[in-house]
């Protein structure tokens, strides 16, 4: 109860701030350090620890795709808090329907997608390999949706199609532990360790979309080697 009441307030508070922050500055830079902080917050009320691995294998001035796997809404939470850049995610379009919250995702720069018309999910696809040739980074989960066991799922074709149009590098993320802090379907807390590894870039350059399913094996072997067996990965016990 602590942690949702948390929650609530900082998301109020801050996705005020977010949209307050935009219409002054009409940046998206200012908001995104809102989400940030909101992050943080609910990291802290939730008990929630984030160690990140990796960093050195990116370049924080550059852009790029991340491409994490989806165990818990704590996903979120957890690369906005300690994923040091600018960037914009990819995020199902009800979620901007939710007061405030949607005020607040739109004033970031936050992408939405809607699953079930392709031509407007086509169009925003586009949008978003425009942000990233400008210099903007998106996180995108290949597999669509949370995994409801934890265990690594099958990716969608969506977010290689971006990386191929973009031409930037696509950054495979490995996510392990999140799904023991809150399982999908559930509202129970379980205070714990967050483990996020960073692999290094994979290249888009010259792929077409021929190179398509190349590249989601690509990056699929890539987190698969930072996870632990009993989440879909390699790694040993």
């Amino acid at each position: 109860m602590f942690f949702y009441t948390v929650l609530f307030f900082s998301t109020l508070l801050l996705g005020v701030g977010a949209v307050v922050i935009h219409r002054i500055t009409k940046s998206h830079e200012g908001p995104h350090e809102c989400a940030r902080l909101w992050s943080r917050i609910n990291l802290l009320a939730a008990g929630v620890r984030v160690h990140m691995e990796g960093l050195k294998n990116i370049d924080t001035e550059r852009a790029y795709i991340y491409a994490p796997n989806h165990q818990s809404w704590f996903d979120i939470f957890a690369l906005s808090a300690k994923l040091p850049v600018q960037f914009r995610w990819l995020a199902k379009e009800e979620l901007f329907r939710i007061p405030v919250l949607g005020a607040a995702m739109s004033a970031i720069g936050y992408i939405p997608i809607d699953r079930g018309d392709r031509r407007k999910a086509f169009m925003r696809m586009n949008e978003a390999a425009e942000k990233i040739q400008r210099g903007t980074s998106i996180v995108i989960f290949p597999e669509g949706t949370r995994s409801s066991t934890g265990v690594l799922q099958d990716f969608k074709k969506g977010g290689f199609i971006l990386a191929i149009k973009s031409q930037q590098p696509i950054v495979p993320v490995s996510i392990s532990g999140s799904h023991r802090i809150l399982q999908k379907g559930d509202w129970k807390i379980n205070p714990g360790r967050i483990h996020v590894r960073i692999a290094a870039p994979i290249e888009t350059k010259s792929l077409t979309s021929r190179d398509r399913d190349a590249l989601s094996d690509a990056v699929r072997e890539a987190i698969e080697e930072n996870l632990p067996l009993e989440e879909g990965g390699k790694m040993a016990p």
